[in-house]
This record gives structure tokens, C-alpha cells and sequence, in this order.
């Protein structure tokens, strides 16, 4: 299975984190779903299964080097969309424990059906907005790690994912390119929802066009009850 995915071999040997058989099968079952269910339903622009190995399954991995334990761990992804990052931390971290946060129905089906088909324990899917899951008892600041890819500005995912995570838990806000300016913007966001700018660390592949930026931030005291707002207001207002 190996000889398939020559890409996600190489990167994978990169970021110094070997897959096994069994990975290796879990993974090329996962590209193959998302190409089929791709036809149907609009999950994804990037259909090509190179792209995919690089620009979805290595991007997410890239995670590894946030230097947080994810073994074992209580994890959510915030807007997991077609799975991306949680389910290839889950399949590189089989211990670890998943939720998968996605508001559209279609995505969270084929994320219910793809769970099914690679035969996944400790995973689920909660298909709710993060406004309305981060203000539920199961839900809010019981996560060691909340990780997210590409779903908002830093100040606006930080009150989406901060809720999530226990005190002395991480967001690791995935991002790309130049994050300074995000970064000022979010600070006292930051601040207000209980976290802690820890580090930004820098993660070069060679099968990756851009630089990635893993944002490291701890929690370090509970969110405000009123956080986060109401659907729709840290996007179109968000915290300064």
C-alpha cells in the first residue's frame, strides 16, 4: 500500500512520524472516498490524489511539530469540513481520542460514513456550529487540544476553539504564510478568552508550495461564560 502513496511515505518520513500498513491502507481508503463523494458533493477543490497525499494529508500532519502530545489525547478540530486535520491526526494518532466539529450536514454525512468505512474507534462527529457546541456541558473546555485549518482570522477562531479546551489544554491554529499581523490583531482576544500565545513554529516540506505556521496557544484560565457569541458574531465582529 506503501507503493500508492509515494507522497504521503515521503512526507511523512519528513516530519519524522512513520505510518505502518494498516495506516497506509486507512489513508489510500480515505482518498478514494473523498474522491468519490467528491463527485456528488462539493467537499473539496483539490481532487487530484497527489494533491491530496501533499496540500491535505501532509498539511495536516504538519501538526507533529506543534511539540504537544497528541498520543492519547482528548482532540477536536474546529470546521473539519472533509476531515482535514482531524482525521489524519486520528489515523497517524490511533489513541488519541476525536471529535470531528462540522456544521454542514453533507460534510458531516460523508465524515459519519468515511468513520464507518476506515472502521475508527473514539471518533465522533458532532455536526453543530462551534457558537452553539462551545455552550454545552459535553462539550465546553473539556479538550486537551483544539486544532483548526484555514476556518477563520486568528481572533475569531480563538473564541470559537478557546471554549473548548480545559485549562492548561492548546489550540494549535494552523495557518500559512506571514501570521505577524494576525497575531497583533488576536492578542488581546487572546487574552480575554483565557489563553496564552505560547510559540509559532515554522514547518517547511518539500511536497508543500508554503511555508506553514503552527500558532501554539495554552490555556491558562476559563473562558467567560458569554463567549462564544452568538452565530455569526466573532466572524463579523470580532474580538479586538
Amino acid at each position: 500500500m506503501v507503493e500508492r502513496l509515494p507522497i504521503l511515505h515521503s512526507g511523512a518520513g519528513e516530519l519524522g512520524h512513520l505510518l505502518d500498513e494498516k495506516q497506509y491502507a486507512l489513508f489510500h481508503t480515505y482518498l478514494t472516498e473523498l474522491i468519490i463523494w467528491n463527485e456528488r458533493f462539493n467537499l473539496t477543490s483539490i481532487t487530484g490524489c497527489a494533491e491530496i497525499q501533499s496540500l491535505h494529508f501532509l498539511d495536516s500532519l504538519t501538526v507533529i511539530h506543534s511539540g504537544i502530545d497528541l498520543c492519547d489525547k482528548k482532540i477536536i478540530d474546529i470546521g473539519s469540513g472533509a476531515g482535514f486535520p482531524g482525521l489524519p491526526i486520528k489515523i497517524a494518532f490511533p489513541k488519541a481520542d476525536m471529535s470531528l466539529l462540522e456544521a454542514t450536514g453533507k460534510k458531516a454525512d460523508f465524515l459519519s460514513h468515511l468513520i464507518r468505512q476506515l472502521g475508527l474507534s473514539d471518533i465522533s462527529v458532532i455536526n453543530r456550529r462551534s457558537e452553539d457546541a462551545a455552550h454545552q456541558e459535553l462539550y465546553r473546555e473539556l479538550y486537551d487540544v483544539a486544532v483548526s485549518r484555514a476556518v477563520a482570522s486568528l481572533n475569531t477562531l480563538c473564541e470559537l476553539a478557546l471554549p473548548f479546551c480545559r485549562i492548561g489544554g492548546h489550540l494549535i491554529a494552523m495557518k500559512k504564510g506571514d501570521t505577524k499581523a494576525e497575531l497583533d490583531s488576536a492578542q488581546n482576544a487572546i487574552k480575554i478568552l483565557g489563553g496564552r500565545l505560547k510559540e509559532v513554529i515554522s514547518v517547511e516540506l518539500n511536497c508543500l508550495p508554503d511555508e506553514r505556521q503552527l500558532i501554539v496557544i495554552e490555556k491558562i484560565a476559563a473562558t467567560p461564560d458569554i463567549y462564544p457569541r452568538r452565530s455569526g458574531l466573532p466572524a463579523k465582529r470580532p474580538l479586538r
